[in-house]
């Protein structure tokens, strides 16, 4: 299964989960402190919400979710081949969850991963309590 990941800076969170719920017709998967995301079946898309108040309605980053890290080495492999790699990650925790994934940056400097993820977790970035990460740079990313 791979899936477009579009995630979001918003002012309120709240008001954004109860916003994008009535247009998806969906819950959050996962909310967390200044975090929230979708996993929508149709269409299929990841919707991340990160809590930047002052940097509303603005992309954080781009993704593509792919079913296993298999995947991602795939990706990382073929990326490589084109001259777009930027940074790769293993075993990072980001955005409440541990993730293998690989990061482009893209013309116009917008952030694109390509990910899996392991597990979930308890904290927003490794080691870090959610005050102290940036969450208006792209999540937990070498490419920022």
């Amino acid at each position: 299964m791979s899936r477009i990941q579009l995630a979001l800076n918003v002012d309120d969170l709240d008001a954004a989960i109860t916003f994008y719920s009535k247009l998806f017709g969906a819950q959050p998967a996962k909310v967390k402190p200044g975090y929230a995301n979708f996993a929508i079946a149709d269409p299929p898309l990841k919707l991340v919400l990160l809590e930047n108040p002052g940097a509303g309605g603005s992309i954080n980053h781009l993704g593509v979710e792919v079913a296993s890290s298999e995947a991602v080495r795939a990706e990382t492999a073929r990326l490589v081949e084109e001259g777009l790699i930027t940074a790769e990650e293993t075993n990072t925790t980001c955005c409440y969850a541990t993730q293998d994934k690989v990061w482009a940056t893209g013309p116009g400097g917008e952030s694109w991963e390509i990910y899996t993820v392991l597990a979930d977790s308890e904290v927003f970035g490794a080691g870090a309590d959610h005050s102290a990460v940036d969450t208006a740079a792209p999540c937990c990313s070498g490419a920022r």
